[in-house]
């Protein structure tokens, strides 16, 4: 027996149901599909990033010359210096008896050179700058509003005198390991033979050949100076030993002249006079910038004495005769 055919009722049902089935995917993208967010805005073009500035090392210049001051580059000779001159590592400096030299370091340090002086330029960098004192006193004072650290250190010795902050401080070198440092602003990190003492504002401390820095002590009032003047201030030699003792660390000049004093403080100078008289000037300055002096007039007289007659004995001599 044959299926029967559908119903006309039936074929509106299937015609439907297809249209629903075939609406549900256009639905779901129409009402419950979530649309994709907008593509995001352009970035902002990116500024090239420059480097950072190199901070520059500090440069030494000499603005102050006065009398016979000279320079030695590197392992050159030493020539006249003039003011302008930039040093750089290596180089040298020195002044004669006399003279006077400035050095500065932009708007940082200032060092200041006394006669018979001479210094080496150790380092130069941005934020350290180091030199060596060969002999002689020169006086470093550093700036504030910058964060740089200046040393000083001293020849035939492992004294080292750092000034970290705004301050000023004195340093003396015999050449020979005696060395004194006095502080006339701000604090002073002093290192030798391994100890450190910090020398305060109006205080200064001595280090002897060997020996650690001595505990700061306030700066004298006074110096020292004994002289050893002859008993007798004529005299026929023309060659004179000037001897005395200052103390120790101070700086000693006889008519002018640098004259090296000891551990002790003592020294000696040969000095050739004139005939007639002579002024013989001797003068000591310490690291607080006390200075002290002792003068003496000495006259020289090489003249045979004069042959003095007794008439006497012309007169004798006359009668024995007759």
């Amino acid at each position: 027996m044959a299926e029967p055919r559908p119903t006309r009722r039936q074929t509106p049902f299937y015609v439907g149901l297809v249209l629903i089935l075939a609406a549900l995917p256009l639905g779901w993208f129409l009402f419950l599909h979530h649309p994709p967010p907008p593509p995001p805005p352009p970035a902002p073009p990116v500024a090239p990033v420059s480097p950072p500035e190199e901070e520059k090392a500090l440069e030494l210049e000499l603005t102050e010359v006065t009398g016979t001051v000279e320079v030695k580059e590197g392992d050159g000779s030493w020539r006249k210096a003039s003011v302008g001159m930039a040093l750089r590592r290596d180089d040298k400096v020195r002044t004669d008896d006399g003279s006077y030299a400035v050095l500065i370091g932009g708007e940082v340090v200032e060092f200041r050179m006394d006669p018979g002086t001479e210094v080496s330029v150790e380092d130069l960098k941005p934020t350290l700058s180091s030199v060596r004192l060969a002999n002689g006193m020169a006086t470093a004072i550093v700036r504030s509003g910058k964060r740089h650290t200046f040393e000083v250190k001293a020849a035939k010795s492992d004294a080292v005198a750092k000034l970290q902050e705004a301050g000023a401080f004195t340093m003396t070198s015999n050449g020979e390991g005696t060395v004194a440092v006095g502080t006339r602003e701000g604090e002073v990190t002093l290192v030798g033979q391994g100890k450190v003492v910090i020398v305060r504002a109006g205080q200064q401390s001595v280090i002897r050949p060997g020996q650690a820095p001595s505990e700061p002590s306030p700066v004298p009032t006074s110096l020292l100076l004994k002289v050893d003047w002859p008993s007798e201030r004529t005299r026929r030699e023309k060659d004179l030993i000037v001897r005395g003792q200052t103390s120790p660390g101070s700086r000693v000049q006889v008519n002018d002249v640098r004259v090296t004093a000891d551990a002790d403080g003592r020294f000696e100078r040969k000095v050739k006079l004139k005939e007639g008289s002579n002024t013989i000037d001797v003068r000591a300055v310490g690291v607080g910038r006390v200075e002290q002096r002792d003068k003496a007039e000495l006259i020289v007289d090489t003249r045979p004495p004069s042959l003095k007659t007794d008439p006497d004995i012309w007169n004798q001599a006359s009668d024995g005769a007759h």
